[in-house]
């Protein structure tokens, strides 16, 4: 019995490692160099969803600058059509320019 204390007893009371402190002092650059990766990944995650989001405003700024373009085209394509209208065109001529339609002597037919 007094055998199986002995070994009962080293078993559950292992020896401790003892850690130095010079050893510890010599995980410092490793520690400093994961420290400084972590960082960096950092500082670049941040940078690339910032730039995200300034991409994302541009987008949608420039998408609602063609909406406001394409808005004013076809605003400009009524007024043609409008300007364009040969009773318009009849009116002003009469009007504001003195013209009037050709009598039939006037007009001669070219073959």
């Amino acid at each position: 019995m007094s055998i199986a204390k002995v070994m009962f007893s080293k078993v559950a009371a292992p020896k401790k490692a003892e850690v130095s402190v010079s050893q510890r002092w010599d995980l410092l650059p490793y520690l400093i160099t994961v420290l400084a990766l972590l960082t960096l990944v950092s500082l670049f995650h941040v940078w690339s969803r910032v730039k995200v989001i300034d991409l994302n405003l541009q987008i949608t700024e420039g998408n609602r600058v063609v909406r406001e373009l394409l808005q004013e085209k076809n605003m400009l394509r009524l007024e043609v059509a409008s300007l364009k209208n040969p009773a318009r065109i009849e009116a002003v001529a009469k009007g504001e320019l003195g013209m009037a339609l050709p009598a039939d002597q006037q007009v001669i037919l070219v073959k």
